[in-house]
């Protein structure tokens, strides 16, 4: 993950990481049913936004399961679904940018961890580079040839207008305030640059059916997840932040973690879930999110 959000939340404060809308909302959170260990969930009452009540350290200390080498490098077992998803992805970006072959678009990966996606973009003609805070992760990216810089996106000190395009994914559910980095990113995309973010659906039927026992909720197996959005908020902090919808989607639907049930009741809960998936696609209710922002005119 990047940005100065992520940093300055580690500094010891005591109470509540989060004490507001990370939308950037004036109305009051109120506690919903959600309880974690950290306290219940609350809830923004004007754009729905989740956060958790986790405080400053204990948010720090899941942050550290990123410093390492392998980072979020796909496993064997999970790689040709990161490739299936990446070319989608890239190929979206290529249309929206007006590129047939993504060949002479410069594209940035903010929380590029040790690069999977920084190499799946060059895999895919983009002139590709990152920018990743876990100095492990980073120096592996760096030791197999790609371009990382290693630290927070503004002590980059990108040009204005550097980038056809930034990609921005499972990052902005760690970000107590993620108004600066997405203005950040507006400086440094060129005229009409797009952003693809990638992030849960707290707004999902997977949260409506199973609730706290997301794993996605869970910080001690997700660290530093805090804020979780839905296409409402997401969409509102994109306008505040001098973005638009561009297009987007939402896919899955979980009905039970793989360790909550013997194998053959899994198995039966997994199938329902691939019959909701469907549906939950197309009303915007799966709890994977994937939108792309494009920079508005100045």
């Amino acid at each position: 993950m990047s940005g100065s959000e992520g940093r300055d939340a580690g500094q010891g404060v005591r109470g509540r990481l989060i004490e507001c809308c990370p939308v950037g909302c004036s109305d009051t959170l109120v506690d919903t049913s959600i309880v974690l260990p950290e306290g219940p969930l609350r809830r923004c009452l004007a754009c729905g936004q989740l956060v958790s009540q986790i405080t400053a350290t204990a948010y720090a200390g899941s942050m550290k399961e990123f410093d390492t080498p392998r980072g979020t490098l796909p496993t064997s077992r999970t790689q040709r679904r990161h490739d299936a998803r990446a070319a989608k992805l890239f190929g979206m970006v290529k249309t929206l940018i007006r590129s047939e072959s993504g060949t002479g678009a410069r594209l940035l990966d903010i929380g590029c961890s040790s690069g999977a996606l920084l190499r799946s973009a060059m895999i895919h003609g983009f002139d590709a580079e990152g920018v990743e805070p876990a100095a492990q992760a980073a120096e592996f990216a760096k030791s197999t040839g790609l371009k990382v810089f290693h630290g927070y996106l503004e002590e980059a000190r990108f040009p204005a207008s550097s980038f056809d395009a930034v990609t921005l994914m499972e990052v902005i559910e760690h970000l107590p305030d993620p108004s600066a980095l997405l203005r950040e990113v507006g400086r440094i995309l060129k005229p009409n640059g797009v952003l693809v973010v990638g992030t849960g659906n707290g707004a999902s039927w997977t949260v409506r059916l199973v609730g706290a026992r997301w794993g996605y909720f869970q910080v001690a197996g997700h660290g530093g997840h805090i804020s979780f959005f839905n296409p409402t908020s997401l969409g509102i902090l994109a306008q505040r932040c001098g973005f638009r919808v561009e297009c987007g989607e939402t896919r899955r639907v979980s009905l039970a973690e793989p360790h909550e049930a013997g194998r053959v009741t899994y198995r039966m809960l997994k199938v329902a879930a691939e019959v909701l998936a469907m549906p939950a696609r197309l009303f915007g209710k799966g709890h994977d999110m994937l939108t792309f922002l494009r920079k508005l005119p100045a």
